[in-house]
């Protein structure tokens, strides 16, 4: 947890200080956002260190007006780096109930430039993954249902369990994954091979939800 004093007194967003603490990843002050600094630093200590992958980020927020947990993630110009984005939360919405693939999103708004995600996202090499993991504060809808079901500590602690449980899922899943970013020769057409085979792979992982 990165806002421990503003929790405690009652804060949702904003730190002791009032800081919007995912606001200020380019240049966090160890004095006005000491719990920033300090894990920004750790990060980038662990991307320069040659013995260390870090290969997920995601920071995760209670959502104030919307339903369901859901992702965002960045939007970036290598297709084949986008498609692969995706693969994490698509695996997510099979395992997890709660969780809408509809929801989630890929953006790079310029009022977003400060969030962990937006800032990491454009520090880290191309294997690795960052995105925002927002839960409702209130209730989630069941695909194909209508009505909405109060989220429970259990149910929080069920989507936490869910996440682990796609990580398990990516890393099996992880040679076909490297397998399909290798490009072959193209024969015609303006897609490149990669790209139709992680593009593919995608469509294999929604078929395989049905």
């Amino acid at each position: 947890m990165l806002n421990p004093d503003g929790v405690y007194l009652g804060n949702y967003r904003c730190s002791l200080m009032g800081f919007d603490l995912n606001r200020h990843w380019l240049d966090p002050s160890p004095w006005a956002h000491p719990t920033l600094h300090g894990v920004k630093q750790l990060i980038v200590q662990m991307y320069n260190d040659p013995k260390t992958s870090l290969e997920f980020y995601i920071d995760i927020h209670a959502h104030s007006t919307m339903m369901n947990g859901f992702m965002y993630g960045n939007i970036f110009e290598d297709e084949e780096r986008f498609q692969r984005q995706a693969i994490f939360p698509k695996l997510l919405c099979q395992n997890a109930e709660d969780f809408s693939y509809s929801s989630t999103s890929f953006n790079r708004d310029a009022v977003k430039a400060g969030t962990g995600r937006r800032f990491l996202g454009g520090l880290l090499d191309h294997t690795s993954y960052c995105y925002t993991l927002e839960v409702s504060f209130y209730s989630y809808i069941i695909g194909g249902t209508t009505a909405a079901v109060p989220y429970t500590e259990e149910a929080y602690m069920k989507l936490g369990r869910n996440v682990a449980r796609t990580f398990l899922d990516y890393y099996r899943l992880n040679p076909m994954i490297e397998k399909a970013a290798v490009p072959t020769p193209r024969l015609r057409g303006p897609a490149s091979s990669k790209d139709m085979k992680m593009s593919n792979l995608l469509l294999l992982i929604d078929q395989s939800s049905h």
